[in-house]
């Protein structure tokens, strides 16, 4: 028989603050992400907000998102901006030449965009073109955005109709320099990075939060040639002048870059391997930290995971260059033990951005014409909005018995974290075995605490997912399964599912 597992958590010692940017989405001009998606024009019959879908606008809400990455991705550094302003029918079209070689007519551009996030009532996050840009181009694309008062920029955007600037804090500088987005070398890269850190300047009261574009996967001598510069300052200018982040992108699939597995087709094996990659972030973020902590002790410069998330083989039928995938159980609880591990880095990762918002990858919403549906994503994120700019509760958790052999690697099969915030508590557990269930002892030391909702996301089957004939297949529902015992609590964890306790706590003052 399995021995329990066991859990520590003292809710009167706090760790590092769980940023609410770890929470951020990821909207490219790729497929239907924006158009069919976000954006449907200002005449379709489906209800619109200057042409975007008020449904998908509504469902984001919900999860409070706090920031969203535009226009890409790849097809950032083919994006000039300038071709996305000014009367819709006077813009130039464009050739989407990485994802499905398609035409892009621009009536998606800077304005929509920045009405997108106040309508969601989120932070924009855009990343400018390094690959075929210039810093001539991205330095006044920051000026028409962020700058007051008088200037060639600002005079273009009053006549496009916006007077005031926005408050646009996130840029990105350039997106995957080492692969699409230049083929650059890393020390050729860190150079732009400076020189494009250099002219995008704050404008007034906009202070600008730069992160540069770092490594794929476990590239650390990338990550290493970009910290090198922090310390290299003949200016007199802070060290983290240039760029106050890095990002790093990895992606999770079952089986081989070249063939990822189906989404909604696989088998026990194959969902293993695909939890052992998912849980290769740790390793990732651990790795290149140490890297950072060399050039960084004090951790000054964050790490942004701005791509992550599942991709699998697009569904059968579709366009091989739009990434349509369905979302399935396991696709949340993908999500689940990614978020376990970004709170577990609170103190560096600063912010995340999954892949992507809407039918692309591992999205919140699918949409078919006028319908649309939530996937199992979406729930995770819903369940979880209680580590929105929390603080961490460290987990002493010993789990013997959960872990399983994967050829040479070890998955663990029991994940948690937890955080507090303004008198309550959120336990976010994950069982990641297919077919057998746990029980988590969970000892609450440090305060006094009241039950106020426990919930559960499960299904019969980790490929059932959610479909416009059945739209709640996967969904959350009340969770019976957590019994109090003084100041313990048990939780009968069942298999292949994500369970959230919230707790209102009383510390000692």
């Amino acid at each position: 028989m399995t021995p329990n597992s066991r859990a520590i958590i003292n809710l009167d010692i706090e760790g590092p603050a769980i940023s609410r940017h770890i929470y951020g989405h990821f909207a490219e001009h790729l497929g239907h992400c924006i158009y069919g998606g976000i954006y449907v024009g200002e005449d379709s019959q489906i209800p619109n907000d200057q042409g975007i879908r008020l449904d998908v606008v509504e469902a984001l809400k919900g999860l409070n998102i706090p920031n969203l990455r535009w226009p890409g991705g790849c097809f950032a550094d083919e994006y000039h901006w300038k071709d996305g302003i000014g009367p819709k029918a006077e813009r130039p079209s464009m050739v989407n030449t990485h994802w499905g070689n398609v035409e892009e007519n621009n009536h998606f551009g800077t304005h929509e965009f920045m009405h997108l996030c106040e309508l969601l009532e989120t932070e924009p996050y855009i990343s400018g073109n390094v690959g075929s840009g210039t810093v001539e181009e991205m330095s006044q694309w920051v000026e028409y955005l962020t700058r007051d008062g008088d200037s060639p920029m600002v005079r273009l955007r009053k006549e496009n109709g916006r007077d005031e600037p926005w408050r646009v804090q996130f840029w990105g500088i350039g997106n995957e320099t080492w692969g699409c987005g230049g083929n650059m070398r890393p020390e050729y890269y860190a150079d732009l990075a400076r020189q494009y850190g250099t002219y995008c300047r704050d404008h007034g009261e906009n202070k600008l939060y730069r992160i540069a574009s770092g490594a794929n996967v476990d590239d650390y001598a990338w990550t290493e040639a970009l910290m090198k510069t922090i310390g290299d300052i003949g200016c007199g200018c802070r060290p983290h002048n240039y760029f106050q982040a890095l990002s790093l992108h990895h992606y999770t699939f079952a089986n081989t870059w070249q063939d990822k597995g189906s989404a909604t087709e696989f088998d026990n094996d194959e969902y293993y391997r695909t939890m052992l990659n998912a849980q290769r972030m740790d390793e990732l973020i651990t790795n290149h930290s140490n890297v950072m902590d060399v050039y960084d002790p004090k951790r000054r410069i964050g790490l942004v995971v701005d791509e992550w998330g599942t991709w699998f083989n697009v569904e059968p039928g579709t366009n091989p260059g739009f990434l349509y995938q369905q979302n399935t159980l396991r696709d949340s609880l993908v999500a689940s033990l990614h978020f376990d591990i970004f709170h577990r880095h609170a103190e560096r990762v600063v912010m995340t951005n999954i892949a992507q918002t809407v039918n692309v990858l591992q999205s919140m919403i699918l949409t078919d014409g006028e319908q649309m549906i939530l996937t199992p994503t979406y729930h995770v994120f819903e369940m979880n909005k209680g580590h929105h700019d929390a603080a961490s509760l460290p987990v002493h958790l010993s789990s013997p018995g959960s872990s399983r052999d994967i050829g040479d690697q070890t998955l663990n099969t029991l994940s948690m974290s937890a955080s507090a915030k303004d008198g309550r508590a959120l336990i976010s557990l994950t069982n990641l075995e297919a077919d057998v269930a746990r029980t988590v002892e969970i000892d609450l030391r440090g305060g006094d605490f009241a039950i106020a909702q426990s919930r559960i996301l499960t299904a019969a089957r980790l490929q059932d997912h959610n479909t416009t004939e059945r739209p709640a297949a996967v969904a959350p529902q009340a969770f019976d399964g957590v019994i109090r015992d003084g100041q313990r609590l048990t939780v009968e964890l069942p298999a292949h599912s994500f369970v959230t306790v919230e707790l209102q706590v009383r510390t000692a003052d």
